[in-house]
């Protein structure tokens, strides 16, 4: 038996997990990532990507240094973000074009943000 085609072409995973104040780790949602996630699901649904696309909010994705987080799969390509700017960015050419925005890719290796990414 083959496997099923997929219900949605892409599934993006927006880390909306919250820590306590003060934790040494931080957290997204301490970044603006519920609100930046909104933004996101409505202007995808906008554009009509939201019928082959679902973004899910997320717990913790682990790399709350780097945050806000979103991971996008099938193709697991991690992305650091800071404003709707961002967003728009990478739904344009990740999500509707299929290219990636290499200025916001976290690499798995990465610990900090680099220049570019803390806009």
């Amino acid at each position: 038996m083959t496997d099923p085609k997929p219900y949605f072409e892409a599934h993006v995973f927006v880390c909306t997990n919250e820590r306590p104040a003060g934790h040494k780790r931080g957290s997204c949602a301490a970044k603006g990532a519920e609100k930046l996630r909104d933004y996101m699901k409505a202007r995808a649904k906008e554009l009509g990507v939201g019928a082959r696309v679902r973004i899910n909010s997320a717990g913790c994705l682990d790399r709350c240094e780097l945050g806000p987080t979103l991971v996008v799969y099938p193709e697991g390509v991690w992305y650091s973000y800071r404003s709707n700017a961002d967003l728009d960015e990478i739904i344009d050419t990740h999500l509707l074009k299929g290219g990636r925005v290499e200025r916001l890719m976290l690499t798995p290796e990465q610990t900090e943000l680099r220049p570019e990414q803390v806009g």
